[in-house]
């Protein structure tokens, strides 16, 4: 099959710090490779792909000091993408509704995975306005703002399975892995370190837009003997940082459309300590690769536990739930589904 793939431009495809979407376009883009499907990657020029790159920047956004006008680039992107449409059996978006009012108007499969949060009020007058647009769910909670729209599946993300592996025998730390904003919840994680008297280690990435409440909510917690900040790693470094804790905290405080993170860890045997809110509740099996907990006491009570889960079996759970080759192998059933016309009936999770 001959698939566009249309990534966002704020990072490089895979990313070379912290990036969820690219990250999983990436592992998509590859395992359709290995799969013998031709496929097309529109991305930023520094992407790193067996498929055939189209570079619409010369390197991701989010590093380009130079940048003033992101959605420009991501506009000269989709046009040369609609440019080439004659070119793909099938277009996957994963740029948000940036190309609906083109691709509603053009006879071209296609399909737009959101990767983001559904529950901003702008957000139903675009989708009252495009009601046809196929759309793929990342997690059956994230679609719970728009029930209305197109669903086509909800497929979750899948990581290579030799990407990460198993580490038996778990380190002496809490983990805490993402970014530092309000609804990631890096404060609970601090708290309940704390709390349990265990050092935390904190990878994670600071936005512009959230440099005021690192700096002034932050920034002084770190100042503990228990609690160690890195800033942001690589992929490289994951297997070691994942790997060696104790528990991934993921004390988040907003519906989190997926979390990557958590089956980061799962892959390394690492169990979850989750609030349940978004996307928790499908991810992490309560007692099997973790606990949903609804509060830092809990969430204290739950370390306390958590070397009665089995890494294996965390492990496990990460290979028959979320591997990169499931992912792939379930775009590729919606792609033949849309082709041959019978997407309105595809309003199933996909696993």
């Amino acid at each position: 099959m001959r698939i566009a793939q249309v990534a966002p431009l704020y990072e490089s495809v895979p990313p070379l710090l912290y990036g969820g979407t690219e990250r999983v376009v990436s592992h998509l883009v590859e395992e359709l490779v290995r799969q013998g499907n031709d496929v097309t990657l529109f991305a930023s020029g520094d992407s790193t792909t067996s498929a055939t790159l189209v570079p619409a920047c010369r390197r991701a956004l989010r590093l380009d000091s130079n940048c003033q006008d992101s959605l420009a680039l991501h506009m000269v992107m989709l046009d040369e993408v609609f440019r080439r449409k004659n070119d793909f059996d099938m277009i996957h978006f994963h740029v948000d509704y940036l190309h609906f009012p083109i691709s509603s108007r053009l006879r071209v499969p296609n399909i737009t995975t959101l990767h983001g949060r559904l529950d901003l009020p702008e957000l139903a007058a675009v989708y009252r306005q495009f009601p046809d647009m196929p759309v793929v769910s990342i997690s059956d909670a994230q679609r719970q703002p728009l029930p209305n729209a197109n669903w086509l599946a909800t497929v979750y993300h899948g990581v290579p399975a030799k990407l990460l592996s198993l580490q038996p025998e778990p380190g002496d730390y809490l983990a805490f892995l993402g970014r530092i904003s309000p609804e990631k919840g890096v404060d609970r994680a601090i708290e309940v370190a704390k709390r349990v008297e265990m050092p935390l280690r904190i990878a994670a990435k600071v936005d512009k837009v959230d440099k005021e409440y690192f700096e002034a909510e932050i920034k002084p917690l770190l100042d503990h003997p228990l609690i160690e900040y890195i800033g942001e790693i690589s992929e490289s470094e994951k297997q070691d940082f994942l790997g060696g804790a104790c528990a991934l905290l993921f004390l988040i405080d907003w519906p989190e459309p997926f979390g990557l993170a958590m089956i980061e860890a799962m892959a390394c045997g690492t169990p979850v300590i989750a609030f349940r809110r978004g996307s928790v509740p499908e991810i992490v099996a309560q007692g099997i690769t973790g606990f949903i907990v609804h509060n830092d006491r809990e969430a204290a009570d739950a370390v306390g536990k958590i070397r009665n889960i089995s890494r294996a079996g965390c492990r496990n759970a990460f290979e028959q739930r979320f591997t990169a080759s499931r992912m792939a192998a379930d775009y590729v059933d919606v792609y033949n589904t849309v082709q041959s016309g019978d997407a309105p009936l595809l309003s199933i999770r996909l696993q």
